[in-house]
């Protein structure tokens, strides 16, 4: 009898395998066990220049509840759900007791943070994992400052109590397939009907949107050609979103293309604040302050993690952090992390003092990205082998940090916003093409 093909080359690949081909992976701890694997989070070295101290109470607080939070809740299961790309929805409670989604919201349930307060947690989380910082910022620095600063007092009491709470979750929709840095000319559309708004168009990159009970979306109302902002709640019919697969960076955060085909969306939903793409710049300004913390602790997780790692892990016959070269790398990242830190801080003062430009936060994100980009560079050198392994944090930092490198403003159209504040001269468009010689 004839074996069939597909057949045959089954048996021969059972009888090329070994044994123990099926067999599960060794636990890391068992299969290196010279280093701490990043589940057990390693305490925090990276304030050297004892910024603490400026810190007040009520911040310092913050601090350390949301840090000892993330290191013994999320620590230990962030590497298994970033490798399989997957939203651990059972830390959301969690957070969610952590009373820091709203952050600098006054009332309807919110914590009133300051912005410094605010940013601090915002790091802390990211010291420990990128996404689960990115899955609140999303959340609360966008969608939920948006309908706190451009909402109805009706929509600020409906919507903002539970989301504070993390009992509902939102996602904030601009970007769309064809306008991301160019966001003011976005194509989706709102059409006034009666008693409400038609919505059609398509988004992408919106986290969250998987899973969200309320999306914020942005849309150009066909009769004055402005930027007007809605809130449109889960399962409404039209509404269509689906995850984003194969990302290298933030897999934990479920990123995702929004279809909206006819979406009714009824004139109580529509957020009266939004009248123009200048109304986002308010959010925005906030927004982009929290993000540029969201490196900073990234970078703190990636020096406590090699600080640990290079006293713990023998070579030559000597520890790693013995060797000149090693601790260069070391300081050089200590040193990145309080010139971070001290950028960071200073644009929450000048946040508020009511002195902060866009430029201000624009060069923060930007610069501060940057110099991060360089330490968990280092770091992943320090590492060797295991800088490759998303169980000691450094390489899965390393990823994390690509995608807020970007968003937010890239890291270019950021230094073109300062560049435009420190010139007066706008540079975002090239100068239109013409047949005739400029000279």
């Amino acid at each position: 009898m004839k074996v069939p093909a597909s057949e045959a080359q089954e048996i021969m690949l059972k009888e090329a395998k070994s044994t123990y081909f099926d067999l599960p992976a060794l636990d890391v701890s068992v299969a290196f066990p010279q280093a701490t694997p990043a589940s057990v989070f390693p305490p925090c070295n990276s304030d050297y220049y004892q910024f603490n101290d400026l810190l007040t109470l009520e911040e310092q607080a913050v601090r350390k509840k949301v840090r000892e939070c993330m290191e013994k809740e999320v620590a230990p299961i962030m590497a298994k759900y970033w490798e399989k790309a997957e939203f651990p929805f059972e830390i959301i409670p969690k957070l969610g007791a952590l009373r820091i989604a709203g952050g600098s919201i006054k009332g309807y349930g919110c914590p009133n943070l300051s912005i410094t307060a605010n940013a601090i947690a915002t790091a802390e989380v990211a010291r420990v994992d990128a996404s689960c910082s990115t899955f609140i910022l999303v959340h609360s620095s966008l969608a939920m400052l948006t309908i706190a600063l451009c909402g109805s007092e009706t929509q600020k009491q409906k919507y903002l109590p539970s989301l504070a709470e993390l009992k509902t979750i939102a996602c904030w929709a601009l970007t769309e397939p064809d306008y991301g840095s160019d966001a003011s000319a976005l194509r989706t559309t709102a059409r006034k009907v009666e008693g409400g708004w038609i919505l059609e168009g398509q988004k992408r990159w919106i986290g969250n949107s998987t899973f969200a009970d309320v999306l914020v979306i942005f849309a150009r109302n066909t009769s004055s050609n402005q930027i007007n902002g809605f809130i449109v709640k889960k399962d409404t019919p039209g509404l269509q979103a689906t995850k984003i697969d194969n990302k290298i960076g933030l897999r934990i955060v479920q990123n995702g293309d929004i279809l909206l085909k006819r979406v009714f969306v009824p004139d109580e939903d529509r957020l009266p604040g939004v009248n123009s793409f200048q109304d986002t710049n308010k959010v925005l300004a906030v927004s982009r302050v929290m993000v540029a913390w969201q490196p900073i602790g990234i970078s703190m997780g990636v020096y406590d993690m090699c600080h640990r790692y290079l006293k713990e892990r023998k070579q030559f016959g000597a520890p790693l952090a013995a060797f000149q070269i090693n601790q260069q790398k070391l300081v050089q990242m200590l040193g990145n992390v309080q010139a971070m830190f001290l950028i960071g801080w200073r644009l929450c003062k000048l946040y508020e003092s009511g002195k902060m430009t866009p430029g201000h936060a624009s060069m923060g994100k930007s610069w501060i990205t940057l110099k991060a980009r360089e330490t968990v560079s280092l770091g992943r050198e320090l590492l060797g082998g295991n800088g490759i392994l998303a169980d000691f944090l450094v390489a899965k930092a390393f990823c994390d940090l690509e995608p807020i490198y970007t968003y937010e403003g890239t890291y270019d159209i950021n230094t073109l916003v300062t560049g435009r504040e420190v010139t007066g001269i706008a540079s975002f468009k090239p100068a239109a093409l013409s047949n005739r010689s400029r000279l």
